[in-house]
């Protein structure tokens, strides 16, 4: 009785932690690139997609995640990329420029990166890459809260 007691927590707790886990395994899907914050084209048949953890942008330090892609979703090693959020001069404010530090990951084609931008509003993600996928750059407007 014992016995069969042990067995069944130790397969209960099992269970949960399976349930309570990632499926996804490749490293590839929403797991592993959070929310989509957004998404544009980066040349050579390309979409790369900025996301966070809750699909949001704000003001101050976090991390985002870059994604290069085909027509399919598949992530597409580029390579070499950067990620700068760009805000033009606006009356007496100066312009600003909040470079990303991107990381690789255990995908290829998916980055990890961590900005502080200065302030809530309009910015420019000018995102481009150099490498297997050839050269390309992006334009995309998003807003910080």
């Amino acid at each position: 009785m014992k016995k069969t007691l042990v067995i069944s927590l130790l397969l209960s707790i099992a269970v949960f932690a399976a349930a309570c886990g990632s499926t996804d395994t490749a490293g590839s899907g929403p797991a592993a690139t959070g929310k989509e914050i957004k998404s544009g084209t980066a040349g050579n048949n390309l979409t790369a997609t900025l996301s966070s953890t809750d699909g949001v942008l704000r003001k101050g330090k976090q991390t985002v995640t870059l994604k290069f892609a085909d027509q399919s979703g598949k992530p597409v090693d580029v390579g070499a990329a950067s990620l700068n959020f760009h805000m033009p001069a606006m009356g007496t404010m100066a312009v600003m420029n909040n470079a990303a530090t991107l990381t690789t990951t255990g995908t290829p084609g998916i980055y990890s990166g961590s900005v502080d931008l200065e302030m809530s509003g309009e910015w420019q993600a000018q995102i481009s890459y150099q490498g297997p996928a050839g050269n390309g750059k992006a334009n995309i407007p998003v807003t910080a809260q």
